[in-house]
Parts: structure tokens; C-alpha cells; sequence
């Protein structure tokens, strides 16, 4: 097997694994999530709690389950945000060029010019925490890099001889966006997607790490991550357990990223 295949299958089978928690914690949880029992607070992993207790009791297993809830949830939902404006955005300036392209550019690298973090630290603290304003914030601050890639595309596709023939045949524009252009950029689209994906819960783990992403009661890892630094000697199965969740959804959604494009190069 090659590299670049088992690449993809690794982060293929990584995010399957999270994934399949996220369905489980639907339907069921050790315990309840905020189910909170001082008495056992800071216990060790045991067979009665897999991954141990936090600080107030919580068994850590079933808010690891309850957390990637909230990661697929802000994942997901960011992405649908920036990919429908960053198409919009990204397919016009592509498509029509000109001067209406050199309008929409400006307007994205002036987004770009401010670091994706601190856009996103910019807009929570005007719009107020909690998950709503955490995914509004990932989602705009995710617009520029699909429509850059958006716009590529289109640019590339819309010159190439099928396209020019539909035109001469009368298609309308939106025939040849749908019809033609998109299914040719779809792969890139995914690509962008899946690695967009690990950087906006690399955000979200951030935020809610600084108090400024999602609020109690909500689990969130970056947030379960930031209590438990405070117990990092006498209770380092939590920030330990907590962090290696983050680090294999997000590596998980890179090295898919990676192999789905290493796939389309070798296919090109």
C-alpha cells in the first residue's frame, strides 16, 4: 500500500471511529454528562470510570462522548456557513471576471488580512459567547478560503472547450454553473472541506479554551481542556485524555484532507 493510501485511510478510519462516538452519544452515556458527584471527584481511570472523574465528579467518558457532539455540531455547521458564502462570493468573481471579480477579491483579501483567530476573537466578543455565536464566527472567518478555492475553479473550468460549446449552444448561466463547472470542482471542494474542518475545531477548542467559545453546560474538549489545567499534577489523565481527542479529530480531518488530495493529483 502506498503512502499516500494509507494516509487516507487512516484519517478515513480516525474519523469513522469519532464519528461513530458522536452517533452513540445520542442514544447513550455512561453517565450523564453533567452528572456531578464530589465524592469521587479526580478519581483515576478505572473499570467503573474508563477515562476518571474531573473536578466535580463528572465522569469524563460520557462528556468526551457529549463533546464530540459539539465538535461535529460546529464543524459541520461552519462549514455550511463559509461554503454557501464563500460559493456565492467565489463562483461570481470566477465566473463573470472583470471588474466585479476585482470588487469580490478586495473584499476577501481585506477579510484576509486580519489572522483568522483574531477575526474570529473579534466577532464572539462583539456578538456575545455560546455555540450560535462560535459557529457564526467560524463560518465567516472560513468564507475567504472557499471562495478562493471556488473561484480557481470556475476560473479554470470555465475555459475549457465543453464549457465555451454549451455557451455557443445558448446555455444560460446557471445550466453551465450547475451542470457543468460545479461537478468539475467538486473534489476540490471536499478537499477544502474536510481541512477547514480540523482548523475550525482547532478554533472552536481554542475559544471555548479562553472562556470565549461554548458555555456551560455545553461539553466542550477545549473548554474540558482549560479545566483541567488547573489538576494537571495530581489528575493528568484529564488535560492527558482530553487533548489526545482533540489532537486525533483534528489530525484525523488532516490526513484525510491530505490523502483525498494527494487522490485528485494522482488522477489529474
Amino acid at each position: 500500500m502506498q503512502r499516500k493510501s494509507i494516509t487516507l485511510y487512516i484519517g478515513a478510519v480516525l474519523v469513522s471511529i469519532l464519528f461513530l462516538m458522536m452517533i452513540v452519544s445520542f442514544f447513550w452515556t455512561p453517565y450523564g454528562p453533567n452528572e456531578m458527584n464530589t465524592k469521587i471527584a479526580l478519581q483515576a481511570p478505572s473499570w467503573t470510570y474508563p477515562f476518571g472523574t474531573d473536578n466535580f465528579g463528572r465522569d469524563i467518558f460520557s462528556r468526551i462522548l457529549e463533546g464530540s457532539k459539539t465538535a461535529f455540531l460546529v464543524g459541520i455547521t461552519s462549514i455550511m456557513i463559509a461554503l454557501t458564502f464563500g460559493f456565492i462570493i467565489g463562483g461570481i468573481a470566477g465566473y463573470f471576471g472583470g471588474i466585479v471579480d476585482e470588487v469580490l477579491m478586495r473584499i476577501i483579501d481585506s477579510i484576509l488580512a486580519i489572522p483568522g483567530i483574531l477575526f474570529a476573537i473579534m466577532l464572539v466578543s462583539v456578538f456575545n459567547t455560546g455555540m450560535q455565536n462560535t459557529i457564526l464566527a467560524l463560518g465567516i472567518m472560513g468564507i475567504p478560503t472557499f471562495a478562493r478555492v471556488i473561484r480557481s475553479g470556475f476560473m479554470q473550468v470555465k475555459e475549457f472547450d465543453f464549457v465555451k460549446s454549451s455557451k455557443v449552444k445558448g446555455a444560460g448561466s446557471f445550466r453551465i454553473i450547475f451542470k457543468h463547472i460545479l461537478p468539475n470542482i467538486f473534489s476540490q471542494i471536499i478537499v477544502a472541506s474536510t481541512l477547514f474542518f480540523s482548523g475550525a475545531i482547532l478554533a472552536e477548542s481554542g475559544l471555548s479554551y479562553l472562556g470565549l467559545g461554548v458555555q456551560p453546560p455545553d461539553p466542550s474538549w477545549g473548554r474540558m481542556l482549560s479545566e483541567a489545567q488547573a489538576y494537571m499534577t495530581n489528575a493528568p489523565w484529564y488535560i492527558g485524555i482530553t487533548g489526545i481527542f482533540i489532537v486525533l479529530l483534528v489530525l484525523g480531518f488532516n490526513m484525510l484532507g491530505d490523502g483525498l488530495r494527494d487522490l485528485k493529483e494522482k488522477r489529474n
